[in-house]
C-alpha cells in the first residue's frame, strides 16, 4: 500500500530537502524515523524539492508499507528533529501514486521587510530597499510572468533539465503588515526558480531594465539569484481530489 506525510519543517536546520549522503536533509530524517518505527528500511519520495534554509508549509513524500501502525504520525512527531513535523497522514488510492509526479501545482511564498526587525531574522529577506518599491510595478512583472511558459533564464546553469517549461497559475505581489510577499503557484518548478525570480524582479522593478528580455534570452546570466533561501516558503501542494485519502491517527 502507499501512503503519504504532509509535514512542514525550518529550512535553516536542514542541507536542503533531498538525500545528500550522512548530511542532516528532511528526506533522511523521515527515512531514519519511518525505519526505525517500522523496523526496517523505508524510503521516502518527496513531491518538491527545496534547497538549504527554504521553509515549508507543506510538503509531501510517499512510501510504501503493507500496514501502518497505530499512532504513527504522533510517534513520528515524538522522534523527528524539532524542526521537523508531520502535519497529516494518507492512504493514496492508486497504488501507483506518485508525490511528485501527480502533483496538480505548488505554490510557494517570498517574504520581504524593509525595517529591521531581529524576529524575522532567518524567516524573511531583510531588504531595505523595499520602501522605494513600487506595487503595482511589481504586480506588472508578475502579470507578465504568466504570458510565458519557457523559463530557461530562471533556471540554474547547474541542473541538467529536459524541459524549461513551466505554467504559471497565480504571480502577484501583495502587502503583508510590515512584509511585502511574492506568491507564485505554477504546475512545476525549476531549480532555483522562485528565488531568481524574485530577485530579477526587485532588480528590474529598481532599475528599470526589460523583464521581457531577460525571459527572451534563455540564459541564467540575465537573471538574478541572490535573494536568500531564508525567505522562502514552500506553502501548498495540490494534487486531484480523489488521489489521497486522510487517515486518522488512531491511538
Amino acid at each position: 500500500m502507499r501512503f503519504a506525510l504532509d509535514v512542514r519543517y525550518d529550512g535553516m536546520a536542514f542541507h536542503g530537502s533531498q538525500i545528500q549522503g550522512a548530511l542532516p536533509t528532511v528526506q533522511k530524517a523521515l527515512n531514519d524515523a519511518l525505519t526505525m518505527l517500522f523496523r526496517k528500511p523505508v524510503e521516502t519520495f518527496g513531491a518538491s524539492r527545496t534547497d538549504e534554509g527554504v521553509h515549508a508549509l507543506s510538503n509531501f513524500y510517499h512510501f510504501d508499507a503493507p500496514e501502518l501502525p497505530k499512532q504513527l504520525q504522533y510517534r513520528l512527531n515524538a522522534v523527528l528533529p524539532p524542526a521537523l513535523s508531520v502535519n497529516g497522514l494518507y492512504e493514496a488510492r492508486n497504488p501507483d501514486f506518485n508525490c511528485r509526479f501527480d502533483a496538480l501545482s505548488r505554490q510557494y511564498r517570498y517574504r520581504i521587510y524593509a525595517h529591521k526587525n531581529p524576529f524575522l531574522k532567518d524567516r524573511a529577506y531583510f531588504y531595505p530597499y523595499a520602501t522605494n518599491l513600487s506595487l503595482a510595478a511589481l504586480n506588472e512583472t508578475a502579470a507578465l510572468l504568466k504570458r510565458h511558459t519557457h523559463f530557461e533564464s530562471f533556471c540554474k546553469r547547474t541542473t541538467n533539465m529536459h524541459s524549461f517549461k513551466c505554467t504559471i497559475h497565480e504571480a502577484y505581489w501583495e502587502p503583508q503588515g510590515e512584509e511585502l510577499h511574492f506568491v507564485v503557484r505554477a504546475n512545476r518548478f525549476l531549480r532555483g526558480m522562485v528565488r531568481g525570480l524574485v530577485g530579477t524582479q526587485l532588480r528590474v522593478t529598481k532599475t528599470g531594465t526589460s523583464l521581457s528580455d531577460i525571459l527572451a534570452a534563455n540564459d541564467c546570466r540575465r537573471a538574478d539569484f541572490a535573494v536568500p533561501g531564508h525567505g522562502l516558503y514552500l506553502e501548498e501542494i495540490r494534487f486531484g481530489e480523489d488521489a489521497l485519502i486522510q487517515l486518522e491517527d488512531v491511538r
